[in-house]
């Protein structure tokens, strides 16, 4: 397990992932992976790393390391699209030198604020 994960590019050193495998963080078909796990084809891998969970599918099988473009053909990622993100107005923009807030805008910061 921990040797397909490091030729798949999911960590940057094999020990990184014998570490998350024994830490929990990597799943096979929904139970929990040992770094000496054997690895099948159409074998379904749930990996929750710092950039949140990925959720992937075993094509191919790998023992080396190579090229990216070789890493992202042993595996079809099924990780769902992340929920887009909301977009809020800019903070008030001041002037630097400007003195300090008025009355009215301060408290259209505390409005702003939550307060």
């Amino acid at each position: 397990m921990d040797k397909w994960l490091w030729a798949a590019r999911f960590f940057k050193t094999r020990s990184l992932a014998a570490a998350a495998c024994a830490g929990g963080k990597v799943d096979v078909n929904d139970d929990a992976a040992k770094p000496a796990k054997p690895v099948r084809v159409g074998d379904r891998l749930r990996i929750t790393q710092r950039g949140g969970k990925r959720l992937v599918q075993v094509q191919a099988l790998a023992s080396i390391r190579g090229p990216a473009p070789v890493a992202r053909a042993l595996y079809e990622d099924l990780t769902p699209p992340a929920p887009p993100r909301v977009r809020q107005a800019p903070p008030p923009w001041r002037e630097p030198g400007a003195g300090r807030p008025s009355k009215r805008e301060r408290r259209q910061l505390q409005r702003l604020r939550g307060f």
